[in-house]
C-alpha cells in the first residue's frame, strides 16, 4: 500500500472511533434523562397512589411482590432526588424535649422543627372553670414550618420542602445559659441543610421566650439552582385558651412590620377569613391571640411574604387557623438565613424589650391595642407605669383597680368641678335667659335672641362649652381604660369577689338561651356599671335640664337609652373594665353631691353680679365681633328668603 491508502485508512478509522465515541455518549445521555423521566414519573405514580389508593393498578406490575414494589419506589426516588435525600424522606422520625425555665419546646426531626411549645407561667380557661392545664401555643398535629427550595440533581432542579425530610440531630449541647439543637438534613456526599436552634436561659423572659434559628448552607452553592430566594411556609391552628371565645377571637389576628417602622399592620380583627399579600420588605410576621403570641423574626427581613388566617367555629376548641408563606432573599455567597421565633405572652413590659441580636428595638409591644394617638398615650405613660407600681406591694388586682379609679378621679377632679361650677351659672343666670325669651318670641326673632343671651353669657364671666370641655379632656382617659382592660394579662386568671378572670366576664347566672346582641349569660359587674350609669345620667339630667331647656327632650337617650346599650354590650366584656367603670360613675355621683354642698348659688350669683359690672364696657373679642356678623348675615339671609 502506498503511502496515500494509509493516510485515508487510518483517517477512516479516526473518523469511526470518533463517531462510535460521540454515539455512544449521546446513547448514556439519552438512557439517563429517559431514567429520570421514567423515575420521576414513577414517583408521581407512587405518590399519586398514595393519596389516592382506589386508583387501579396497572397490568405490567400486577405480578409484583411488596417488596419488589418498595425496591422500586426507593430506586425511583433515589433517581429523582439524589440518595442522600431519598434516605431522608423514608426514616423514622424522632421527636425531643427542650426546656428552660418559662418554656418547653418539643422538637421533632421530621422537617427540622419545632412541633410543639407549652408556656410554664399560664393556665388555660377550661369548660368547668378549671385552669389545670398550662397553655400550648398550636396544636401539633396540624401546624407545620416549611423551607422550600431548589437544588440540582443531573439534568433537573428538584424541589426539596423541607417538612417531607427526617434530619438528623445531634445531642443537645447545653452551656451555662443556652441550649443549642442542632438538626441537619444531607443533600449530597459534601452538602448539607443544618437547622441551629438556641434556647437561652437568662433568667430575662424577653430573651427566654425568643429562640434564634439559623439555617446554614453547607456546601450548597454548587448544587442550588439558580434562584435569588427560599420560601418559608408557616402555619399554626391555635387552641381557645380564654373563656369567652367572642371575645378571644375578636382579639386574635394576624399582624407584620415594616422594617425600621415604629408601628405595626394588622389584618383586622374579624369572625370572617382575611389574606394580605404584602410585596415590600417585612421585618416579622405575627400570629396574635388575645394574651399570646407566635412571632416569626427574620432578621435580614423578608422580601416579600403573603398573611392570612381562616375563623374556627365557636365551641371547636380553636380561634383561628393562621398561615404565611413568606420569601427569604437567597445569593451563591449566602450562608445563613438569621430568624427567630417568640413563643410568649403579649406583655407590654416583655414585648417591648425583645430585640434583634445587634439590639435593634422590634415594637412587638405595639401588637397590644392599648389605642392609637393620646388614648395610646394615656395608657403608655400613665395607665401601665400606675398598674406596674401598684402591683409592686402584692395587692388584689380588684384593689388595684379601685385605687386606679380612685387616683384617675382625684386627677381629673378640678375638671369635674369646674363642670359642676359651669353648670351651677348657667341654672342661675336661667331666669334672665327666659326673660330673653320672652322679650324675642317670634321665629324671625332667633338671632337677636341669640346674640343677647351670648352678650348675657359674656357679661356674667359664662362660657357654654364650660360643662362640656372638661367632659372632653376625661375622653381619653375613659377610652384608654376600654383598650386597656381587656388587653392586659396581668388581669388574666385574677379573681376579685365572684369573678373568677378579671379579664373576661363574669357570670352570675348561665341563660338556656341567647339573647341577640346581650348573650347567654348575666355578668353581675355589668348590671352594677348599668346601675351606676343609669343613677349618673339620672342626677347629670337632673342639673343639666334645669339650666338648660334643650336637653329635656333628651332624657329618654340620656337616662335609659344609653345605660341599657351599655349592658347590651358590656356584658361580654372584661370584668375588670366592667369594675372600673362601676367604680369611676360611683365616684363621679359621690363627687357631685360633695360638690353641689359645697357651692352657693347665692355666692354665684353675686360673682356673676359683679363680672357682669367689670365686663360692662369690655371690648368685644375678635371671636365674638366675626360671631355677632356670621349671626347678623344669617339674619339678613332669612329675611331675603321670607321676602
Amino acid at each position: 500500500m502506498d503511502k496515500q491508502t494509509i493516510t485515508g485508512i487510518v483517517l477512516i478509522a479516526l473518523i469511526f472511533l470518533g463517531f462510535t465515541l460521540y454515539n455512544s455518549k449521546q446513547q448514556q445521555k439519552w438512557q439517563a434523562e429517559q431514567a429520570a423521566i421514567e423515575a420521576e414519573a414513577a414517583l408521581a405514580d407512587s405518590l399519586e397512589r398514595a393519596l389516592n389508593p382506589a386508583l387501579p393498578v396497572a397490568d405490567p406490575t400486577a405480578g409484583v411482590t411488596p417488596a419488589q414494589s418498595d425496591s422500586l419506589a426507593l430506586n425511583a426516588e433515589a433517581a429523582y432526588y439524589g440518595p442522600q435525600l431519598a434516605a431522608a424522606r423514608t426514616a423514622e422520625p424522632e421527636t425531643f424535649t427542650v426546656e428552660n425555665g418559662v418554656m418547653k419546646v418539643e422538637f421533632s426531626t421530621r422537617g427540622g422543627q419545632i412541633t410543639d411549645v407549652t408556656l410554664k407561667d399560664y393556665t388555660k380557661y377550661a369548660p368547668k372553670g378549671e385552669r389545670n392545664q398550662p397553655v400550648r401555643m398550636f396544636d401539633p398535629e396540624l401546624s407545620n414550618f416549611d423551607l422550600s427550595l431548589y437544588v440540582k440533581n443531573g439534568f433537573k432542579n428538584v424541589r426539596i420542602n423541607t417538612s417531607e425530610f427526617t434530619f438528623g440531630a445531634e445531642p443537645v449541647a447545653a452551656q451555662e445559659q443556652t441550649q443549642r439543637v442542632v438538626m441537619t438534613l444531607p443533600i449530597s456526599d459534601d452538602a448539607r441543610l443544618r437547622f441551629e436552634y438556641t434556647i437561652t436561659e437568662s433568667g430575662s423572659p424577653e430573651r427566654d421566650y425568643l429562640i434564634d434559628l439559623d439555617v446554614r448552607f453547607e456546601n450548597m452553592a454548587p448544587l442550588m439552582a439558580n434562584q435569588t430566594s427560599v420560601v418559608i411556609d408557616w402555619k399554626q391552628l391555635t387552641y381557645q385558651n380564654e373563656k369567652g371565645f367572642k371575645n378571644e377571637n375578636m382579639y386574635t389576628t394576624a399582624a407584620y412590620r415594616f422594617p425600621g417602622e415604629a408601628s405595626i399592620e394588622e389584618l383586622g380583627m374579624s369572625d370572617e377569613d382575611k389574606s394580605k399579600k404584602v410585596a415590600t420588605a417585612v421585618n416579622w410576621v405575627a400570629f396574635k391571640q388575645q394574651f399570646f403570641s407566635s412571632v416569626l423574626v427574620a432578621y435580614d427581613d423578608f422580601s416579600t411574604a403573603d398573611i392570612g388566617f381562616d375563623t374556627a367555629d365557636a365551641g371547636s376548641g380553636y380561634v383561628k387557623e393562621f398561615a404565611m408563606q413568606a420569601t427569604l432573599p437567597y445569593s451563591p455567597q449566602t450562608e445563613v438565613l438569621r430568624l427567630g421565633l417568640y413563643f410568649g405572652p403579649n406583655k407590654y413590659a416583655i414585648l417591648k424589650k425583645v430585640t434583634d441580636p445587634e439590639g435593634g428595638a422590634l415594637a412587638m409591644e405595639r401588637m397590644i391595642p392599648l389605642g392609637w394617638g393620646i388614648f395610646g398615650w394615656v395608657n403608655r405613660w400613665f395607665v401601665i407605669p400606675v398598674f406596674d407600681l401598684l402591683r409592686q406591694f402584692n395587692l388584689n388586682f380588684g384593689i388595684i383597680i379601685l385605687i386606679l379609679a380612685i387616683l384617675v378621679k382625684v386627677i381629673i377632679s378640678p375638671l369635674t368641678y369646674k363642670s359642676y361650677v359651669s353648670t351651677a351659672k348657667m341654672r342661675v343666670i336661667k331666669p334672665e335667659v327666659d326673660a330673653l325669651a320672652q322679650k324675642f318670641p317670634r321665629q324671625e326673632d332667633a338671632m337677636k335672641r341669640q346674640q343677647a343671651t351670648m352678650e348675657l353669657y359674656k357679661k356674667a364671666g359664662i362660657n357654654p362649652m364650660g360643662g362640656c370641655i372638661p367632659m372632653l379632656i376625661q375622653m381619653p382617659i375613659i377610652i384608654a381604660m376600654f383598650r386597656f382592660f381587656p388587653a392586659s394579662i396581668e388581669l388574666r386568671g385574677q379573681h376579685f369577689l365572684w369573678a373568677d378572670d378579671l379579664s373576661s366576664y363574669d357570670s352570675i347566672a348561665n341563660l338556656p338561651f341567647s339573647i341577640p346582641f346581650y348573650g347567654d349569660h348575666v355578668s353581675l359587674f355589668a348590671l352594677l356599671m348599668t346601675g351606676a350609669l343609669f343613677a349618673f345620667s339620672y342626677i347629670n339630667y337632673q342639673q343639666t335640664a334645669s339650666s338648660q331647656p334643650q336637653m329635656a327632650g333628651m332624657k329618654f337617650m340620656m337616662v335609659y337609652m344609653m345605660p341599657l346599650m351599655m349592658l347590651f354590650w358590656f356584658n361580654d366584656y372584661a370584668s375588670g373594665l366592667c369594675f372600673y367603670y362601676f367604680l369611676a360613675n360611683l365616684i363621679t355621683i359621690v363627687q357631685t353631691m360633695v360638690i353641689r354642698r359645697m357651692i352657693d348659688d347665692d355666692k354665684i350669683h353675686a360673682i356673676m353680679a359683679a363680672n357682669a359690672a367689670k365686663n360692662q364696657n369690655r371690648k368685644k373679642s375678635k371671636f365674638q365681633q366675626r360671631y355677632e356678623e356670621l349671626m347678623r348675615q344669617q339674619e339678613l339671609q332669612q329675611k331675603k328668603q321670607k321676602k
